[in-house]
């Protein structure tokens, strides 16, 4: 058992992180559990989300979470699953998401002709 405060409160903080951890991997598991059972589309990606999240939060190195990804992609195949298509959606999305945006706008050219006119006049009386 700790004595100093500092160490008091590490250990209250590994517990509550190994706690969030757990969650995080039960959720894993469910969800590769749920695609095994029935391989969709649908629960392929929650499959491959939950690999993402667990990678964004730091309990799954980058790589490793791609090729866990990756063996669901090969899994998929094997089970006849087309994927392909899935992708081109997913563009399609992004780019009309890109799209939407309003453009930044730009400066007007007065403002600029006017700083011109300021630095000219102080350039002369000088």
């Amino acid at each position: 058992m700790p004595i100093i405060k500092s160490a008091k409160k590490a250990a209250r903080q590994a517990t509550k992180r190994t706690a969030h951890n757990v969650e995080i991997k039960k959720s894993i598991k469910a969800a590769l559990k749920a695609f095994k059972a029935n391989p969709t589309m649908e629960t392929l990606a929650k499959a491959q989300s939950e690999y993402d999240k667990a990678a964004k939060k730091d309990l799954l190195k980058k790589n490793t979470a791609s090729r866990r990804k990756a063996a669901l992609a090969r899994f998929a195949k094997k089970a006849g699953m087309k994927i392909a298509t899935v992708e081109k959606k997913a563009v399609k999305e992004v780019a009309e998401k890109v799209e939407k945006k309003p453009a930044a706008k730009k400066a007007t050219t007065k403002t600029t002709a006017a700083k011109k006119t300021q630095s000219k006049a102080k350039a002369e009386s000088k």
